[in-house]
């Protein structure tokens, strides 16, 4: 096999970023847009040493029942969804898989993975958008980068945005068209508007944050004035000169409103500021939070350590439900976040603390303290081998594992049962819909 090879093949599968794998010359080949059971000619782009990578030509010879047409304008070539070619249950059973196959592989591990928690609709979930701006003076676009480049696909109607998001992209655009607002050039470092980012809450009310390469904006007063109308509560203009792939600056300017916006989860309040954390779907943020909160199996009486705790969401949510909870995080702001959190909520019973978990906890083990419960959501890369033997020496009687990388929690998986726990059971949810992402929930259980 070599590029450019057009081959007639048949998918067996799904890889991990949903794409149809298919078998030739004794190697797995990776073809996005196809589907189990579908034969189709594909074009070989790249050859690696194990795995090669391929392209459908036109349509699939023979098509799977769970194929759909997409319902948005920009798929596939927006790099935001990977699955809206196939029905929403198939995207479900596919993740499931895919948590089955990371413990069984990785973790070494055989444990029943039962059915993904769902949406009932899987459309406008997302609370915040943010989109880098392109294009022309006289045609600004704003979209999302294409797949592995920063070509912008432009979007007039994300289907995952809640509204009215996608209506004040719109207004972003015609205020920079009427007044020859001009779009940022990432090559020449010129231009003046970056990226629209909005953030909505669950009553429909938005902030938006205008990143721009400068201080000011030209007719800041019209541009308010048409995004009050949209439904925005807060206009915020944000800083950000550098030659960066990073969104925001660190410098913030209300143009109107508050420089926070309010939103629930889980019955508890939250401000939000422009740069702060949010789960990004808070209808299956309170799946998932209830899904751990049963899984720590809490009876009031308990003291519990939530480590990468963030801005305390989960720590303030299972301290209603036990004696005493202690949150950990690295990060300043979001432990004067958490503190401000658990104050605006009345719930006296917690404590924070900033340090690297990998430090921190240690220092506190080795002090004497010794959770019944500990709760860990931590990054991407997983859990830090200092603190999984830190919570080994604790020896809490269950570990709860909030994962957004399911093959980091999976090797994270094996390290603890090493350490004398059992994986109990897991429960996976679906947070990032018509995408491979997943969210996992584990609970290990001490022997």
């Amino acid at each position: 096999m070599k590029k450019n090879d057009l081959l007639t093949l048949t998918a067996d599968g799904l890889g991990a970023d949903l794409e149809g794998v298919c078998r030739a010359d004794g190697m797995a080949v990776f073809v996005p847009g196809m589907l189990p059971g579908e034969t189709a000619r594909v074009r070989i782009v790249k050859v690696q040493s194990r795995f090669a990578f391929g392209r459908m030509e036109g349509k699939p010879l023979t098509a799977s029942p769970a194929r759909k047409t997409p319902d948005c304008a920009a798929y596939p070539r927006c790099g935001g969804c990977t699955g809206r070619h196939m029905t929403y249950e198939t995207t479900l059973e596919a993740k499931r898989q895919q948590v089955q196959e990371c413990f069984r592989r990785i973790g070494h591990i055989d444990i029943d993975v039962p059915p993904v928690l769902g949406m009932a609709d899987p459309s406008h979930y997302r609370n915040k958008t943010a989109l880098p701006v392109g294009g022309t003076v006289a045609e600004p676009v704003a979209g999302f980068f294409a797949p592995r480049s920063h070509d912008i696909i432009p979007i007039a109607q994300c289907p995952n945005a809640m509204p009215p998001a996608n209506e004040i992209c719109r207004r972003v655009l015609g205020w920079m068209k009427r007044f020859c607002v001009e779009p940022y050039v990432e090559e020449t470092h010129t231009g003046l508007v970056r990226h629209i980012v909005v953030r909505v809450n669950r009553k429909g009310e938005a902030m938006a944050v205008l990143v721009i390469n400068g201080s000011e904006i030209p007719h800041e007063g019209e541009l308010v004035a048409s995004l009050k109308a949209a439904g925005a509560v807060s206009v915020i203009l944000n800083e950000n000169r550098e030659r960066t792939n990073v969104i925001m600056g660190r410098h913030f300017r209300t143009l109107y409103g508050c420089d926070t916006l309010t939103d629930e989860l889980c019955g508890l309040r939250f401000e939000i500021s422009p740069a702060a954390f949010f789960q990004v779907n808070p209808a299956q943020t309170e799946v998932l939070y209830q899904t751990a909160l049963d899984f720590a199996e809490l009876t009031g009486d308990e003291r519990l350590c939530d480590v990468y705790c963030g801005a305390g969401t989960i720590t303030l949510m299972m301290a209603r439900h036990c004696r005493e909870a202690l949150g950990i995080e690295i990060v300043p702001q979001a432990i004067e976040n958490a503190k401000e959190n658990a104050v605006r909520n009345g719930i006296g019973n917690v404590n924070f603390r900033c340090g690297a978990a990998e430090a921190l906890l240690p220092k506190l083990v080795a002090e004497g303290l010794r959770p019944d419960v500990i709760v860990i959501d931590p990054p991407r890369k997983g859990v830090e081998p200092a603190v999984i033997d830190a919570i080994a020496q604790a020896a809490p009687k269950r570990v709860v594992y909030v994962s957004c990388n399911v093959a980091t929690q999976a090797r994270d998986a094996a390290l603890f049962v090493e350490k004398g726990y059992r994986v109990q059971k897991v429960q996976s949810v679906d947070m990032f819909c018509w995408t491979s992402g997943v969210e996992n929930v584990m609970v290990l259980a001490k022997l």
